[in-house]
């Protein structure tokens, strides 16, 4: 049983609209949603004892999210990472972006879809949000229709995103929750393991764009193939943190891609994707002065990400990885369905089967989700770990 309550989160200034707030509540899961920016403002799962946190970094009033912040918990797009130097050629044409991340445009620029207010319709599970991006917005051609629908079945919060294109146009649409499984306004990320399923990243350049070359991680800081304990790693290897796309296998069928342990509370967040990326971001950016949910302040290394995607810039490198297109043709519908947070009991592991996903799980159920996949897609598992 699946309650939905729906709420007044604050107003934009000059009178440009309500924000609202939906929180979808189970009894294994509870899960806040605003209208601004599709965003996922709070998540509160059990711990081994039972006791449930928020488990994502953000913001109680609607201000925190309108100031300059680092995308906590929204969709952003169109183009979800970077574009160097914020230019494609498309059909022969030159397209020119908002520049908003120094020479490069990132998350679609500086008016992406994590700033504008979506269009809500309540669902008897959940909440679907909707809007058009205009032919021209931060550059990008075309106009977008875009719907975002997020629900909630027992300890599942499944998001599913549909786009449909006037014009050939580059989407890659992604979440933005930053997690911290100790609880939000945790200090740092350095008890968590981390195990990241690629034999492959991408190495970058001081602004951050990939340099073109597609390096295997054998024999260094990011071979995440086996658990490692984050704090003790960056500290091995001397590295500042992650803000990387790791290459997935390669495989359009879903897959196993990472995996985060918080011994402390006994909480697992599990990915699954059929994506050939996935951007690990350690919140290296975070410097403690955005002041958050019940006065909590994030320090650099507070949260981390794990955004599923394609590969950064892939409309200038194409030939990386040419089985995966960022760009969606005109009249086409995508259906996807990106992201599945779990919570609850269990005793095994986890396996995929099915035509989408099957979880294996003695206790409770898992449901199978069958869905054909055009853009993006990302299964999160989110689970609470329990003795037995």
């Amino acid at each position: 049983m699946v309650s939905v309550t729906r709420a007044v989160f604050g107003d934009l200034p000059s009178g440009a609209g309500t924000v609202e707030k939906f929180q979808l509540q189970s009894d294994l899961l509870k899960v806040d949603i605003i209208s601004w920016g599709c965003t996922i403002t709070a998540l509160e799962v059990k711990d081994r004892q039972g006791r449930a946190s928020d488990v994502v970094l953000g913001f109680a009033e609607l201000e925190g999210y309108l100031q300059k912040q680092p995308y906590f918990g929204a969709v952003v797009g169109r183009v979800a990472n970077r574009i160097a130097k914020g230019t494609f050629t498309l059909d022969g044409k030159e397209y020119k972006l908002a520049i908003n991340n120094g020479p490069n445009s990132l998350h679609g620029g500086i008016r992406g879809f994590d700033k504008v207010l979506w269009t809500p319709e309540v669902l008897s599970n959940g909440v679907q949000f909707s809007r058009v991006s205009p032919d021209g917005e931060e550059g990008y051609p075309g106009e977008l229709k875009v719907w975002v629908t997020y629900t909630l079945d027992g300890g599942e919060l499944k998001i599913n995103y549909r786009a449909q294109a006037s014009q050939t146009t580059p989407v890659n649409l992604t979440n933005h929750s930053y997690f911290n499984l100790a609880g939000q306004g945790s200090p740092n990320i350095y008890d968590h393991e981390v195990t990241i399923d690629a034999d492959a990243f991408l190495p970058v350049d001081e602004t951050l764009i990939p340099t073109g070359e597609v390096a295997p991680v054998q024999g260094t800081a990011f071979d995440l193939r086996k658990p490692v304990e984050l704090g003790k790693h960056l500290q091995e290897f001397h590295i500042n943190g992650f803000d990387h796309n790791f290459c997935l296998k390669g495989s359009k069928e879903k897959h196993f891609c990472a995996r985060v342990h918080h011994a402390g509370s006994g909480r697992v967040l599990e990915v699954y994707t059929t994506q050939p990326g996935i951007q690990f971001y350690t919140g290296n950016f975070l410097d403690g002065t955005l002041k958050g949910k019940s006065g909590a302040v994030y320090p650099k290394h507070s949260g981390f990400c794990l955004e599923t995607q394609n590969w950064p810039d892939a409309v200038h490198q194409v030939k990386l990885q040419p089985s995966f297109s960022v760009l969606l043709c005109p009249r086409s519908l995508c259906m996807t369905r990106v992201m599945t947070l779990k919570s609850g009991l269990y005793d095994s592991k986890v396996h995929v089967g099915g035509s989408l996903l099957q979880v294996m799980i003695r206790k409770p159920l898992a449901k199978l989700l069958t869905q054909h996949l055009c853009i993006f897609i990302s299964i999160l598992c989110l689970q609470s770990l329990y003795p037995v």
